[in-house]
């Protein structure tokens, strides 16, 4: 069982496109959301994963993911999903030893773009990049599976 243990924030502006690689698009969609787990498949390129991720509102989480046949992921998420496909570009940008992911949504979530950085205890503290907003790693609403069931161009 592998530990995620991440910070999340919101982004304020594109300074961060300057030192950024480049992007990687994603399509994910969830099997199932439920208040203990949430059961994911992630199509990125020619790759293709399954994750369950513990529901918790926490920075920290047991993460469990393994590869699928991108075939298989790609009928998953045409057919099996609940709420809508996420879809997204992530980029990543390397600040002061620390790699953050960008992720920039499209879609039903456009106009939101959310950095996250992973990190190797819960009470370390990355220098924040100047591109860096509010945090929101304890804000429900941000986390991929409400961004399918609830997206974000429906939010008042």
């Amino acid at each position: 069982m592998a530990v995620e243990i991440e910070r999340k924030y919101l982004v304020k502006d594109d300074r961060w496109r300057a030192s950024a690689s480049p992007g990687a698009p994603m399509r994910q969609g969830y099997l199932a959301v439920t208040d203990r787990s949430a059961i994911r498949v992630r199509l990125e390129g020619g790759a293709a994963l399954l994750n369950i991720k513990q529901a918790t509102l926490d920075i920290r989480r047991d993460e469990f993911e393994y590869p699928i046949p991108a075939d298989d992921a790609e009928s998953i998420l045409t057919g099996l999903c609940v709420g809508h496909i996420i879809e997204k570009t992530r980029y990543e940008v390397v600040h002061e030893g620390f790699t953050w992911e960008i992720d920039v949504f499209h879609g039903v979530n456009e106009g939101l773009t959310v950095a996250e950085v992973e990190l190797d205890a819960e009470d370390a503290a990355p220098p924040l990049p100047p591109w860096a907003g509010v945090e929101v790693s304890l804000d429900a609403r941000y986390l991929n599976a409400n961004l399918a069931i609830h997206p974000y161009q429906e939010w008042p």
